[in-house]
């Protein structure tokens, strides 16, 4: 397949996750693909599965060290056309146990990441012709959960930043959108798994089905679902798809 053929692709925390699926499926539809994330070793295994991967560490906190990064890609593979800023990390704590620096870093990761992401390559798209801005968010984004406020305050912000960017660039050919996950089965879950049977004295079952159970379908999302999703939006017929978020949930409410 080749309908991305010609087009540049960035996913920052390629490494593992959602992240690697969506590389290797941009790259499967013909897009060069600029893997981005903070572990070099990860990206390099990734790149190794299909030449059509550029593997380039890069931590998205990090506004000068991602401009670098975004600067070698783009030497190599030209200015960029896709971005999909993936980079995420999660940790829960009961509101009043979640102390400033938590409340600081998870926004820097989730929300300014983004940020830093799309201010990075937005300068280096050519806006007049078709490109792709996309955030993946979170359920946490479009609803509140308990023990976990600071990420779903960073996931809000990422809402809002799409819907306020869409607007911006409605009368450019780049569109901006973001995909809402519910819990899906990646490391990062599974290390939420592991702290719940940490904290509470439950079996691994029974923490897994207290994740599972909240999608009405009973079921974790895989990440090659929201990698479809990303291709969806990455072609023609998603043109007119802009400010959205798209909830990847089995019916999440």
């Amino acid at each position: 397949m080749s309908e991305l053929m010609g087009h540049h692709a960035i996913v920052t925390g390629a490494g593992s996750g959602a992240g690697e699926a969506i590389a290797l499926a941009l790259a499967a539809r013909g897009a060069r693909v600029t893997a981005l994330g903070r572990r070099l070793e990860p990206l390099q295994a990734l790149a190794a599965r299909d030449d059509r991967i550029l593997a380039v560490s890069a931590d998205v906190t990090d506004r000068a060290e991602l401009d670098a990064a975004i600067a070698q890609a783009v030497e190599k593979n030209g200015a960029p056309t896709l971005v999909i800023a993936n980079a995420g990390s999660a940790e829960s704590a009961p509101f009043l146990r979640t102390d400033a620096e938590m409340f600081r870093s998870t926004l820097d990761v989730n929300l300014t990441g983004v940020f830093n992401t799309f201010q990075a390559t937005l300068s280096r798209m050519n806006q007049k012709q078709p490109g792709r801005l996309i955030a993946i968010a979170s359920t946490a984004g479009l609803k509140g959960y308990g023990y976990v406020s600071a990420y779903c305050a960073a996931k809000h912000g990422v809402i809002g930043l799409v819907r306020s960017l869409a607007q911006e660039l409605a009368k450019t050919g780049v569109t901006v959108n973001a995909i809402c996950p519910g819990f899906t089965d990646t490391p990062m879950l599974h290390r939420s798994i592991d702290k719940i049977v940490d904290k509470t004295g439950r079996s691994r079952a029974e923490a897994e089905a207290s994740l599972r159970d909240v999608n009405p379908q009973g079921r974790f999302i895989q990440p090659d679902e929201i990698a479809e999703t990303v291709i969806w939006l990455c072609g023609d017929a998603a043109a007119s798809i802009t400010g959205q978020a798209i909830s990847l949930s089995g019916g999440e409410t």
